[in-house]
């Protein structure tokens, strides 16, 4: 098996919900997930409507491995095209929600046309429902999953829905599942929340199988015994993602200031030691570690308040645990806009998970305004009254509950930096790749994860190539392009198989992949094959991209990254490089110098007679 041969297809239009047999075909092509759900958006609907049309298609996507025993195999994947950036969306997402969709018979979740009243759609198996959704609508993702569950008298409901960012647009609004897991970026939940769509809700008693048992958990246990012994692994177990600030500080590629630096004075008050710290009122941030199903990793982080925080001190319903810094969270709300206080950071992140939208594009956009307002360009008139300097702590939390509600300046902070920049007249301002924000990585310091950037299909995204090695070894564009290319290509096999990027660095190669694999699926996969399907997926994503009007010139870095040098780090006096790096890049992927994949490309990937029609 192990896919369950099934989609799901809900038109919201005419209030169906019709099931129909997985193309396997095409699932021989593209695994499942990610490129599976590329290749079916692809089929489905024309790139080049807008991303809030009804005519936009919003795909629900498990992977071969999702719901098995393989560590990691919680993630489904959410593709659509992104209103963000009018590019492919592709938001990945783990928790439990994966798995579920996957034990109630399903591969993929197709979701049609706009309902003309707000829904939420339940799956039991075999019993699909569209259902009124008036009572939550309007209210936030922690109320709807828990009434959800009230209202079917099911706790072990799993619940993925949006909150008032998605019901209003903001431009980067997510899905969210398990509370505080989300398919965080591109705009997913925009999307969603277009369709009149507040959540899917489901719960499944039918499993999954695999081919060959015997072979899975030979794989399988191997895999679990060198995870456990990876340094990798133990340091994403003990430490987060977090761990990541403090080495991008004493390398000198944390982006602070909205780029202006890339290294953080304030750093200390919000890595993983002053998470588990305790403060001067004995409270201490960080209360444990959380896995997403079938992880044998648990990098999540669950976090409190200081009960004594201004945040929180007259609102007894944020006195509780939830989702605690990621490296991106404490990236996007810390550095990048000045602000060192740790409870604020954790405060406005609780605010991305109950309302509903991206905390990097967030971090992004209001590090964008925050420049505006030193400029002068904004003022407090603006701002409904809100100083927006850097550094200050009171307006983030602010403005984190602002845009979540699309309410005041954080309806224009929901626009995305992109926009609301252009709105005031300095586009410079924006440290956008086809309009989405960039994550914690400098693309001085690290010239491998600025091409990346460039050439992501999503926007600007750290989490689809992996070029970290070369990058801490050489501070310059050379020898990037092949390792870029081959990773994009990796990451692509990786998101299409349902199991996390992070297993990867926690110790599972190639070949680890490839064993699961062969032993769950029919047929026989090798290493190559796989890559071969991670690099279809990534160029029907540029078929995509094209498709949808976007060119060259959308394969570009910031001006203030080509033209301003790192101030200080490894990097300092060097710039981008992005222009030497390209050409290089296109060559290798078997593109023409304008980026378009040549015949000999898609003849070779069999993608000729299908891709372009």
């Amino acid at each position: 098996m192990s896919w369950q041969r099934k989609v799901l297809r809900v038109d919201l239009t005419k209030g169906t919900c019709e099931t129909e047999p997985l193309n396997m075909e095409w699932a021989q092509e593209y695994l499942g997930e990610r490129g599976l759900a590329t290749k079916y958006l692809w089929e489905n609907m024309d790139p080049e409507v807008d991303a809030m049309s009804p005519e936009n298609v919003l795909i629900f996507a498990t992977g071969p491995l999702t719901g098995t025993m393989a560590s990691t195999s919680g993630r489904y994947a959410v593709v659509t095209k992104g209103p963000l950036t009018g590019a492919i969306a592709c938001s990945n997402s783990g928790g439990k929600f994966g798995a579920e969709l996957k034990y109630a018979g399903y591969d993929l979740l197709i979701i049609h046309g706009k309902s003309d009243k707000p829904v939420y759609l339940t799956i039991f198996d075999d019993d699909v429902q569209l259902r009124s959704a008036d009572d939550i609508w309007g209210t936030t993702v922690w109320n709807t999953e828990a009434w959800i569950k009230a209202r079917h008298q099911n706790p072990q409901i799993k619940v993925a829905s949006i909150g008032e960012a998605g019901e209003k647009g903001v431009r980067y609004a997510c899905i969210v599942n398990d509370l505080h897991r989300a398919a965080g970026r591109s705009g997913v939940g925009a999307v969603m929340g277009s369709k009149n769509l507040k959540a899917v809700a489901t719960r499944g008693t039918v499993g999954v199988s695999v081919d060959n048992p015997a072979d899975f958990m030979k794989a399988v246990e191997w895999t679990h015994a060198k995870m456990a012994k990876h340094g990798g692994r133990k340091e994403l177990t003990e430490l987060g993602t977090n761990a990541m600030i403090d080495m991008m500080q004493n390398f000198g590629g944390l982006p602070t200031r909205n780029f202006a630096a890339v290294q953080f004075e304030g750093v200390d008050k919000i890595n993983p030691t002053a998470m588990s710290t305790p403060n001067e009122h004995g409270h201490t941030n960080l209360l444990t570690n959380k896995a997403c199903f079938g992880c044998t990793i648990a990098c999540g982080r669950i976090a409190h308040i200081d009960e004594q925080h201004f945040t929180i001190v007259n609102r007894k319903e944020y006195m509780h645990a939830s989702g605690g810094l990621e490296y991106e969270t404490a990236y996007a709300f810390g550095p990048m806009c000045g602000v060192d206080d740790i409870d604020a950071l954790t405060f406005a992140g609780y605010m991305t998970n109950e309302h509903g939208y991206d905390p990097i594009s967030f971090g992004g956009t209001l590090g964008a305004a925050m420049e505006l307002f030193e400029m002068g360009v904004i003022t407090e008139k603006d701002t409904d009254g809100v100083a927006l300097n850097f550094g200050n702590a009171e307006a983030l939390t602010i403005m984190a509950e602002k845009t979540g509600r699309a309410e005041g300046f954080g309806e224009i902070l929901g626009l995305g930096s992109k926009r609301m920049c252009e709105k005031y007249g300095h586009p410079e301002v924006a440290m956008v790749v086809k309009g989405q924000e960039f994550a914690g990585y400098d693309s001085r310091a690290l010239q491998g994860m600025g091409l990346g950037y460039a050439t992501s299909n999503r926007g600007a995204c750290h989490l689809k190539h992996d070029v970290f090695g070369p990058d801490m070894e050489d501070q310059t564009g050379k020898g990037k392009a092949q390792p870029c290319k081959d990773s994009q290509d990796f990451v692509a096999m990786v998101d299409s198989t349902g199991l996390c990027l992070f297993a990867a660095g926690a110790g599972m190669k190639p070949n680890a992949f490839q064993e699961l694999m062969d032993a769950a699926c029919e047929g026989e996969w090798t290493e190559e094959r796989m890559l071969e399907c991670g690099e279809r997926t990534w160029t029907l994503e540029r078929m995509f991209n094209l498709a949808a009007g976007l060119t060259k010139a959308d394969d570009d870095l910031p001006a203030r990254l080509k033209e301003v040098p790192a101030p200080s780090g490894t990097a300092k006096g060097k710039v981008a490089e992005i222009d030497i790096m390209l050409p290089e890049y296109y060559e290798y992927r078997g593109w023409t110098p304008d980026g378009e994949p040549t015949t000999q490309t898609l003849q070779r990937l069999g993608m000729s007679e299908r891709v372009g029609g």
